[in-house]
């Protein structure tokens, strides 16, 4: 009878930590490169527009479906609106307005949310759109 030696076999150990340290800093650039914007107020529906850029403005005027125009959260009317805009415009560095309107939103109060931000003395009216979903 033959006696047959086996070596042990040897052990294989792949290292992790490298991998779990490159996993974990994807993760951290993943999340501060990507943005999470969260619009608050109404549900609106916005019109679609493939050659929008990105503005910024401290004053929003919302037109919603049923052509009601909310500044701030609050329901407003032509001339208290204008009054509204006005004071808020007089104390800001950059004379802008942006609407952000439905797009089932009659053109009347698009136009009336407009004709208000100009006679209030905004310089810049600008049209919130979204960007069309990509095929």
């Amino acid at each position: 009878m033959r006696i047959i030696k086996t070596r042990p076999s040897p052990k294989v150990s792949l290292p992790l930590t490298a991998l779990i340290d490159i996993v974990f800093l994807l993760l951290v650039y993943f999340l501060l490169t990507s943005s999470f914007v969260q619009r608050e107020g109404l549900e609106l529906e916005l019109p679609r527009a493939v050659s929008g850029t990105a503005v910024r403005a401290p004053l929003t005027l919302q037109v919603k479906r049923n052509g009601e125009i909310f500044f701030e959260g609050q329901k407003t009317r032509g001339p208290e609106l204008v009054e509204l805009l006005r004071g808020r415009l007089s104390s800001a560095e950059e004379k802008r307005v942006l609407i952000e309107a439905d797009r089932r939103a009659p053109l009347s109060a698009v136009v009336s949310a407009m004709d208000a931000a100009r006679l209030a003395g905004a310089k810049n009216i600008s049209l919130i759109t979204e960007k069309p979903p990509r095929p």
